[in-house]
């Protein structure tokens, strides 16, 4: 377990090593939930904005467009085999 302590000034300072694996880093702007026991730090924007433009350019189906009923059919089929499910 990890200690650390609060400041005259309301401050906490957070343990280097538990920022780099939330790979924050300073200036991390955090939301503070209050919870039962204490309060619980998370990131405010995990991710970086982002354009529909820029998302899609990585996807690499260059196809005709799948409908709803193809799409809900392997969704189903990866869900079967990632369970190890047979029919």
């Amino acid at each position: 377990m990890i200690s650390t302590h609060l400041s005259s000034k309301g401050q906490v300072m957070i343990p280097r090593q538990i920022c780099q694996r939330q790979h924050w880093e300073a200036k991390q702007e955090l939301i503070i939930i209050e919870v039962k026991n204490g309060i619980w730090l998370k990131p405010k924007s995990p991710f970086k904005p982002t354009r529909l433009e820029d998302v899609a350019k990585c996807l690499p189906y260059e196809g005709k467009a799948k409908t709803l009923a193809e799409m809900d059919a392997a969704i189903a089929r990866g869900v079967l085999e990632d369970n190890d499910v047979c029919c």
